[in-house]
This record gives structure tokens, sequence and C-alpha cells, in this order.
């Protein structure tokens, strides 16, 4: 017998726009009900996305200051040679997913929102079925939150399975592959390659563009391709990817030339595209934007009362900027004035080095002659160099209107520099102006320094340079 709910707030997807809106709701005393049907409470981010790349990121760093100590040493460090037994690797990352699905958990719970397990299929804009392990559900809500995320794009001549696997694969592999080929050359391919030359592997990258990370600008690439080529990764760059089949990857090179590159496994990580698909949103009356569910700025769609947040919206496909969706709607549905309309959502590469952008960048007013760059290398921040962080061609980069000084936009490059990202969204969201940034007392020694020094030089007048 078909169970029926009647809710004022059905919330499609767990993930970090679907949980926090739910969350959001309960905190503002509306009855939600949230359907997981996907990864798991946390979503992709959580599951097999940003959490667990960053572990296994971790993890292959560690090894890597290892394994320099044991051959010539460094900082006087000696160590014999490391080992890594990669499935218990594994394990500690999917400890770490467990605890915090666990805390996910008891959030939903504390504010009240009744989690259900299964897939929803939609029959109209706010009718769903949902098959659970305790029979089907039929529900029913006033208001509808669509937070189904995102899903890796498969090659039609490079099906995933085996050997050719996902960035979800890659994340839980029992052992360090021989030979790893990355097809794509953006952000989820480089950290995850990266990350596996670290571990050992022989990594190959084959990019159907000129050059990584075509969406940033060079100069704020070039560190990250000279730590590829320095530590032997092979670089195929303006090269298309073939078939793959007896431990052999068919690409065509730049000149047209073919090619047969050894590979014990083929990570294709070529983008990912909106999860619209197998849960009924065709029976919705939703307006499209290309492949994305269209909004407005309040993350309304085309159906009354049918909101949507997250991947599913369109770029950036960034998990915080679904989280701050989910939260405006939340609010809306309260009854709260609310617009998602963010100055900057600011974006970082946890390559090596790692790469921060936020606001306009140099391709962005390319041409302009109002705008005013000013670069700081890390190589002249003590703390940089302290924790060997100088040395790889990093910087903080400060583009700021001439006539006002308004920031524009600020990017870095370098060791650690994710951890100034919020600090650039803070100072572009509050609309601060260069003097603002050379005003604050910036703590040393640390890296935040430069962004000081960066803002003092754009003014002419930096201390350090």
């Amino acid at each position: 017998m078909t169970q029926i709910l009647k809710t004022k707030v059905l919330i499609i997807g767990a993930g970090t726009g679907g949980y926090v809106a739910g969350i959001r709701c309960g905190q503002l005393g509306l009855e939600t009900v949230l359907v997981d049907g996907g990864d798991g409470l946390g979503g992709t981010c959580l599951n097999v996305g940003c959490i667990p790349s960053k572990a296994i990121i971790h993890a292959a760093s560690k090894f890597e200051t290892v394994a320099k100590a044991a051959g010539e040493g460094t900082l006087g460090i000696t160590a014999s040679a490391p080992a890594i037994d990669l499935s218990q690797t594994v394990a500690w990352k999917d400890g770490i997913v467990r605890k915090l699905n666990a805390g996910v958990a008891a959030l939903l719970k504390k504010s009240k929102v009744k989690v259900i397990k299964g897939w929803a299929q939609f029959s109209d804009a706010k009718t769903c079925r949902v098959e659970t392990e305790d029979g089907p559900i039929t529900i029913t809500a006033e208001h509808v939150i669509l937070a189904t995320g995102s899903e890796p794009v498969e090659l039609p001549f490079l099906p995933f399975g085996g050997d050719v696997i996902s960035s979800t694969e890659a994340l839980s592999l029992d052992a360090v592959p021989g030979r790893l080929v990355v097809v794509g050359g953006g952000y989820i391919g480089l950290e995850l390659g990266i990350a596996y030359r670290k571990l050992g592997a022989q990594v190959s990258i084959v990019e159907m563009a000129d050059r990584i990370l075509p969406l940033y600008d060079k100069t704020l690439t070039d560190p990250v391709m000279k730590w590829l080529t320095d530590h032997g990764v092979e670089m195929h760059l303006g090269a298309r990817a073939g078939g793959f089949g007896d431990g052999k990857l068919s690409i065509t090179t730049r000149d047209g030339e073919p090619l047969q590159l050894d590979a014990d496994k083929v990570l294709v990580t070529v983008g990912r595209k909106p999860r619209t698909s197998g849960w009924g949103l065709e029976n919705m009356g939703v307006a499209m934007a290309g492949p994305f569910v269209k909004i407005d700025d309040r993350c309304a769609t085309s159906m009354r009362n049918v909101w949507a947040v997250g991947d599913l919206t369109g770029e950036p496909m960034l998990a915080h900027k679904g989280s701050a969706q989910g939260e405006v709607v939340a609010e809306i549905i309260a009854g709260k004035d609310r617009r998602f309309d963010p100055v900057t959502i600011a974006a970082v590469c946890f390559t090596e080095p790692e790469i921060v952008s936020a606001g306009l960048g140099p391709l962005d007013v390319e041409g302009r002659d109002d705008v005013i760059a000013s670069v700081f290398p890390l190589a002249a921040i003590g703390r940089a160099l302290a924790i060997e962080a100088g040395e790889d061609g990093g910087f903080v980069r400060v583009l700021a209107s001439k006539s006002d000084h308004r920031i524009l936009g600020v990017q870095a490059v370098g060791q650690h520099v994710a951890e100034l990202s919020n600090s650039f969204a803070q100072m572009l969201e509050m609309g601060a102006v260069l003097e603002d940034v050379a005003g604050v007392i910036h703590v040393h020694p640390t890296l935040g320094e430069a962004f000081h020094e960066a803002s003092l030089r754009a003014l002419g007048h930096a201390i350090h340079i």
C-alpha cells in the first residue's frame, strides 16, 4: 500500500544545496521532507567529490614529503623509503566521509527534517513517488526545491566501466595504478592526476585545448604547468582521445599523428553535467536554459513555488554556490525578502600549487585601459619561504579600477593559497577599494600579507619589493 505524505517543503537531493536548504527550512519552522536518492547525505561533494578528493590529495602530499626525505633528505630530515597501502588510505578517507554523513544526518534531525531514502519520480510539479525499502511513498508539497546536482560527463567512445573510470572510482582504488592517463586538463583531472603522481604513478594528461585549465589566464596556470613538467607528467596538449583497449589509449596529437598511450587506468574528467534525467523533470513544466533549469535571482523556476539550486542551475558548479542558494530559497519560502545576487563566487583549484580566483581576471578586462593590475610574489613573503611555498612562482594579483580604486578581482597561485579565498571574496562582496585592504593591519608572518602588499603595490608603495 502506498503511503501518502503532504508537506510544506519537498527537497529533492541531499547535496550541499539540498541539505542546507533543509536545515534552514527547519530552523525557520517549515515542515520539510528531504528525498535522498543520490550519493548520500552531503551529495557529490561530501561523498565522492570535494571532501574525499582533498583527503586523498593530503595523503599524497604526505607521501611525497616522506619520499623526499628518503632520497637526498629535506630540511635536514632523512627517512626510510615510504610505502603505501592505498586500501588503508581509502579506508581512512571513507571514515571521514562517514563522520560527515553522520553530522549532516544529526543536523537535519535537529532541524526536524524528515529524510526519505529513495529515488523520486515526479508526475507533476508538486507530486512525486519515491520507491523506498519499506514500500512506495507519494509526496505532495506546497513548495518543491530541486537540488539534484550533477554527474560526470561520459565520452561515447570511452564509456565508464572496467579500467575507464570517473573521479568517483578514482577516489576508491585499492592500489596505485602503475600508469594513469587522465583525459581532461581541467581542475578535477589535474587534482587527481597530481595526487597519483605524488603517490608514484606514471601520469599522462590528454587535453584538447592548447594548455591546461583553459578558463584561467596562462600566467596563473604556469606554476602548475611547471610542477607537472618538473615531476615527469607527460603532457599531450591540443590532443584528442580515442578508444581504449588492451591497455592502450589511442590519441591524436596536436599535429594529427596517431599515438598509443600505455594505461592501467584511464581517468575521464571532461566535465560534469546537470542531473536532469530519471526523476521526471519533463513532467514538471519548468523552463530550461540549455541543459540547466532556468531560474531567476530568487532561484525560482518558471513553475510557481518550484525552486532550483546548485549544479542543476548552471555555472559555476560549485558546492558553496548551492549552499548559498539553498539558504536564500528557504528564507524566501518563509516570507523573507531575499535575492541571490553575489558579487563573486570564488573558486579554488587544489592543484600543485593551488589556484584561487575571485571576481574578474585578466581575460575579463583584456583591452581595457581603466584597470590597475598589481602582482606581488610569494617569494617576497617570509611565511611562504618558511613553509617552502615561495619558490614555485606563486603570487597574489589584484585588479582594480583606476578611477576609484574599487577592487574588481583577486587571483593567487601558490601552496596553501586556498585559505586566502574567503578574504578575497569578502573584500569583493563588501565593495572594498585598494585603500581598504592597505589599511587593514595584516598578521605577520602569514601568506595573507601578499594580498596586503599587492594592494599597496597597486597604490604605488609596496614595502617589501
